[in-house]
């Protein structure tokens, strides 16, 4: 039975594209691109959501301060506070990364592509010669989840710690370590 399949040209793309298929990136709510304290705290004092994020910030004000600032955007409010206010804004705007899911780190995968070890230089996935295979769950996922939930995993990242952490940990090194000099891969997980 087929599983997703992500398409790009570099193998890193490809792995990009199956994840973002599956789960949800680190992302910025279009909503949030207020850059004054006065839009950002009105934006907050909204929800419930941005309530909350201002009290965990640690916004401590009365009610009668808060409101003041509200009735003025001009407000001479203390340095500490913008900071704060500022800090709510972010961790309401920003939406943090589903974790990895099991079906990701313990898929087996199957590589289609140009794959180079050694002298060994093919296509995959062709009736000349089947996907590479990689057996995720004997990868150690730890920098590729690490990057996600940082929204930092570029495809370059992606097909760097995908070689040296899943693929050379199931399979080994091969004849002269792994490559992938194509310039279109497809990856499947079953």
């Amino acid at each position: 039975m087929a599983g997703p399949t992500g398409r790009g040209g570099s193998l890193g793309a490809a792995l990009n594209d199956l994840l973002r298929s599956q789960v949800t990136p680190r992302h910025r709510l279009s909503t949030y691109n207020a850059k004054h304290w006065h839009a950002q705290l009105s934006q907050l004092t909204a929800t419930h959501r941005g309530q909350q994020a201002l009290a965990d910030a640690g916004l401590h004000v009365t009610t009668k301060t808060l409101v003041n600032w509200l009735a003025d955007s001009e407000y001479n409010v203390r340095r500490s506070y913008l900071d704060i206010i500022h800090t709510a804004y972010e961790n309401v705007a920003i939406v943090p990364a589903d974790p990895l899911p099991d079906r990701i780190k313990d898929g087996q995968y199957e590589i289609s592509g140009v794959v180079k070890t050694g002298d060994d230089e093919r296509t995959r996935g062709t009736v000349d010669a089947a996907p590479l295979r990689i057996d995720g769950s004997r990868g150690n996922w730890d920098a590729i989840e690490d990057l996600w939930l940082a929204g930092e995993l570029t495809d370059d990242e992606f097909e760097d710690h995908f070689l040296d952490d899943v693929i050379v940990e199931d399979i080994g090194e091969g004849t002269d370590g792994w490559e992938f000099p194509g310039a279109s891969y497809s990856v499947e997980v079953r």
